[in-house]
C-alpha cells in the first residue's frame, strides 16, 4: 500500500469503530497487565471468564503475592498453560513490590524485565495504560500486516517496525486494536470474510473470498 491507501484503510476502520477497546476485562493497570500476560495462546473470552472472580478479590501485587501460585492456578485452569502463568504472575507480582513500590511502570523496557512480559504484552501494556502509540503485534496484526500488503514482514518485530513507519497520525494510538479486530472478526485466518469487508479494495489480498451464497457447494457438477 502507499501512503494513501494507507491513511484511507485506517479512515475507514476509524469510521467503523471510533472508539476501540481492548475486549481483556481488567480494574486497573496491574491487573491489565495480569490479563495480558495470560492471554498468551488463549482467548480473549476465555481469559475473562477465568478473571471475573480473580480480579474481583485481587487486584494489586500484593494480594497476588499473597493469593500465592496455587491459588492462582485454581482460578486460571481452564486457562492454556496455566501452571507457567501462575509461576509468571505471582513472579512479575513479586517484582513489582520489590522493584517498582506495587506499582506497573510506564516503560517498555521495564516492563520487559517482568517474568512472563515480551514485547507483545509490554506494548498492550503500554497502549492501553498509558496511551503510548505502539503496535503489539499478535497472530491477527501479524496475519493482516501480511495479507493486506499494510505491512509484510517474516517476524512480529517486523510486522511491528514496519506498522511504526507506516501508520500516520491521527490513527496510531489506536491502530493496533483495530487491526486486531478486524482480524478477529473479518480478516480470519482461514477464510477472511472478504465480501464484506470495508478495506476490501485496498487489500493486496487475491483471490478475494465471495460470499457464501455465491460459493459452488462442495461436490456440485460443473457446467458444461
Amino acid at each position: 500500500m502507499n501512503k494513501a491507501q494507507v491513511a484511507e484503510f485506517f479512515a475507514r476502520l476509524a469510521a467503523a469503530n471510533p472508539h476501540p477497546e481492548t475486549e481483556l476485562e481488567s480494574v486497573n493497570d496491574y491487573t491489565l497487565l495480569v490479563a495480558v500476560v495470560l492471554s498468551a495462546q488463549a482467548t480473549d473470552a476465555g481469559v475473562n471468564k477465568a478473571t471475573r472472580r480473580l480480579f474481583a478479590e485481587v487486584d494489586t501485587p500484593a494480594k497476588m503475592v499473597a493469593l500465592g501460585e496455587e491459588g492462582l492456578k485454581r482460578h486460571i485452569k481452564t486457562i492454556g498453560l496455566f501452571n507457567t502463568k501462575a509461576k509468571n504472575v505471582i513472579a512479575l507480582s513479586e517484582a513489582l513490590i520489590r522493584d517498582h513500590g506495587g506499582e506497573v511502570p510506564a516503560d517498555r523496557d521495564a516492563l520487559e524485565e517482568l517474568p512472563g512480559v515480551g514485547r507483545k504484552t509490554a506494548n498492550v501494556v503500554m497502549n492501553v495504560a498509558f496511551g503510548a502509540e505502539t503496535f503489539a503485534v499478535d497472530t491477527h496484526i501479524f496475519r493482516v500486516g501480511n495479507r493486506t500488503g499494510l505491512a509484510r514482514g517474516k517476524t512480529p518485530l517486523a510486522v511491528e517496525l514496519k506498522l511504526e513507519k507506516a501508520v500516520p497520525q491521527p490513527y496510531r494510538l489506536h491502530a493496533h486494536h483495530w487491526l486486531i479486530l478486524h482480524g478477529r472478526y473479518v480478516c480470519k485466518a482461514r477464510t477472511p470474510e472478504c465480501w464484506r469487508c470495508i478495506v476490501a479494495d485496498l487489500c493486496a489480498f487475491k483471490p478475494k473470498t465471495p460470499a457464501p451464497r455465491l460459493r459452488k457447494p462442495v461436490g456440485a457438477a460443473s457446467e458444461g
